[in-house]
């Protein structure tokens, strides 16, 4: 048995340990944040934070989550309040597909907590490797600016 924190909720979790964590957030967890990309870290669509640090679930064994804390983009939404990020992102526009808003907006959340006054390439050396099919990347790069200010 694995227990963790889920989005400020003790859960546990009976699969192998080796299961990947993204498979255990969406089958056993029923959360959709997290999708499946490439299956190989390369995309970001899969991210959650672990004790706040960017993660790719998609690779991550679920043994990785014991005893911590696991928060998927389901949590940056208590009682339906989006958070300053998920609002900058509606307002920039910086969403097209939505594919890869997980992987954005979680990793920005990392970046902005360890950086709040993070410059331009700070934000770009920080983003890359989420892939955006769409080419909202200068959206992006602004809502992340707009959040900064709020934040």
């Amino acid at each position: 048995m694995i227990r963790f924190q889920l989005n400020g909720n003790s859960v546990t979790t009976g699969v192998n340990e080796d299961a990947p964590l993204l498979y255990v957030l969406r089958n056993d967890f029923s959360l959709n944040g997290p999708k499946f990309g490439c299956g190989a870290s390369a995309c970001g669509a899969c991210t959650v934070l672990v004790n706040s640090q960017a993660v790719r679930s998609c690779i991550a064994p679920v043994s990785l989550v014991a005893d911590t804390e696991v928060v998927s983009l389901e949590d940056q939404t208590p009682d339906s309040v989006l958070s300053v990020l998920q609002q900058a992102f509606l307002v920039e526009q910086a969403v097209q597909c939505g594919y890869c808003s997980n992987g954005m907006i979680l990793t920005a959340t990392e970046l902005l907590s360890n950086n709040p006054a993070a410059s331009d390439a700070e934000i770009r050396e920080g983003m890359d490797g989420i892939l955006c099919r769409c080419g909202a990347q200068a959206r992006v790069l602004k809502a992340i600016k707009r959040a900064q200010v709020q934040i």
